[in-house]
């Protein structure tokens, strides 16, 4: 009976494990969606990849106690100095260039950039500091957007992806800042990552 047993708990995590990683084309499959981005007590966890598809981190967000959502990033293999980071309107993030997570999450039709009088979009973060270890770890606000339903939601029809660019964000220039390229990303939809 033990070997029975042993044998069927065996054959579960070969079935179970066979539909885990990554399409082709550097998305992450629906398959490991749920392994992937975990939820618990209202705290979303996603991954995030670089150009290569490696993982190097994650995203923890949750709804902010003072306004809209929190993150906390905690990333490395990143390069050391000033980087921009941004919510992206699409749940999109095929490697290498993300480009298909589309532009900065915008519902509110502003401009770009915090010193722009006529901004700044939802999806503007603050500039993250890396450490010459290639490591950070911080906690950000984003005060414009919700996990909640409604406009300003992350969780809508398409979800929302979390980038990092190689660049520091100039809080004025549309429609990134002149961040650099795109170089990690995570993406979350209804309450699963991409």
């Amino acid at each position: 009976m033990k070997q029975f047993v042993t044998g069927f708990l065996a054959s579960l995590l070969l079935i179970s494990s066979a539909g885990c990683g990554t399409k082709n084309d550097g998305s992450v499959s629906k398959e490991n969606s749920k392994e992937v981005a975990e939820m618990a007590g209202g705290v979303y966890r996603i991954p995030m990849v670089n150009q290569k598809r490696n993982t190097v981190g994650y995203i923890e967000v949750y709804e902010s106690k003072e306004k809209g959502v929190d993150i906390h990033l905690s990333a490395s293999e990143l390069p050391p100095g000033t980087l921009a980071f941004h919510i992206f309107e699409k749940a999109e993030c095929t490697a290498p260039t993300f480009e298909s997570a589309g532009s900065v999450f915008n519902p509110t039709n502003k401009e770009h950039g915090f010193d722009n009088p006529k901004g700044p979009y939802a999806g503007d973060l603050p500039n993250i500091e890396v450490g010459a270890d290639g490591k950070v770890d911080i906690i950000v606000n984003a005060p414009d957007v919700t996990i909640s339903q409604g406009k300003l939601s992350l969780l809508d029809n398409d979800g929302s992806a979390f980038i990092i660019h190689s660049g520091q964000d100039d809080y004025l220039t549309n429609p990134s800042g002149n961040s650099g390229e795109r170089i990690v990303c995570g993406s979350i939809k209804n309450g699963e990552a991409q």
